[in-house]
């Protein structure tokens, strides 16, 4: 009797949880027509220190978090969630009356936003945004793609699904992810767990990923800020961005590092030879967007 009981005390709180959030997320879809699209979007790149910056600019009074409170930085929208409808989205987003209140408690305009580096690479995501959010902001975040590739490779590895080390899994990454864009791109609800977690060298060749937002939106619109700016000086990054999204000046007592993976150097030889495959695609990447881009594949 006594280990049924115990089984029961187990079971109760789980099911009042999920009834709870059952609740919550019900709730939200409910009101969406109070809650108001995002002013901004991060959107890449994956391990370029999206989770960072959103958690740096979380701590200002006038950018709420997503709701319901157990979501983190992302609805995953317009990649993994787009079967589930506009009403759905906005669900995830304050209502008018808590930014009024916001507003008028800090004395400046409220800015929402979420934080989805899978939202740069998807080959539909621009389009989506484009046609729902025309006026949105967007942020993105540009790693030394070398960098960016090995720790893709790291996360996945820490997380248990990459069995192989990185240089094989280089080379597996064009028969692992064969078909899979064409395929999103063909059934508008499908999601690639393979395109997202395995495209390690494709992920940095990012003018191509960045082109279909180029076409679609104002310049004015993008905030391009260099990963390495963000490492280095993190409070002035931090300020940048304040400034970009109109938002009054807010000082952090730190920055923490988010999602930092120590780990052994990259092979040398491993080093050379992506620099070498991406030297053409950043060159031309620095071209378009006008950036000084330090990466090391300018000198090597």
């Amino acid at each position: 009797m006594s280990s049924m009981r115990n089984r029961v005390k187990q079971i109760v709180p789980a099911q009042v949880s999920n009834r709870v959030r059952e609740s919550l997320v019900d709730y939200g879809v409910r009101t969406s027509d109070r809650r108001p699209l995002p002013d901004f979007l991060i959107i890449g790149t994956k391990r370029g220190g999206t989770t960072s910056l959103w958690n740096y600019l979380i701590q200002h009074p006038l950018v709420p978090r997503l709701f319901p409170a157990w979501n983190t930085k992302a609805t995953h929208y317009f990649e993994e969630n787009w079967r589930h409808g506009e009403a759905w989205y906005r669900s995830h987003f304050p209502t008018e009356r808590q930014r009024a209140v916001l507003e008028s408690r800090h004395g400046g305009p409220v800015r929402v936003g979420e934080a989805a580096p899978l939202y740069m690479f998807h080959p539909l995501a621009a389009q989506r945004v484009a046609a729902l959010m025309p006026a949105v902001r967007l942020i993105v975040l540009l790693r030394d793609p070398v960098e960016r590739a090995y720790s893709h490779w790291k996360e996945r590895r820490t997380h248990g699904v990459e069995p192989l080390d990185f240089p094989a899994a280089l080379a597996a990454e064009e028969r692992r992810t064969a078909g899979e864009r064409e395929r999103l791109v063909a059934e508008p609800g499908y999601h690639s767990e393979r395109h997202d977690w395995y495209s390690y060298r494709a992920r940095g060749r990012y003018l191509e990923h960045l082109e279909p937002w180029l076409d679609r939106f104002d310049e004015r619109q993008f905030l391009f800020l260099p990963s390495e700016d963000l490492y280095r000086d993190a409070r002035s990054a931090y300020r940048r961005t304040l400034d970009f999204l109109g938002l009054p000046p807010y000082d952090l007592p730190s920055f923490t590092v988010h999602n930092d993976r120590r780990s052994a150097p990259l092979d040398p030889a491993v080093r050379a030879d992506l620099a070498a495959y991406y030297r053409p695609y950043n060159d031309a990447l620095r071209t378009r967007l006008g950036l000084d881009l330090d990466w090391p594949d300018r000198v090597a």
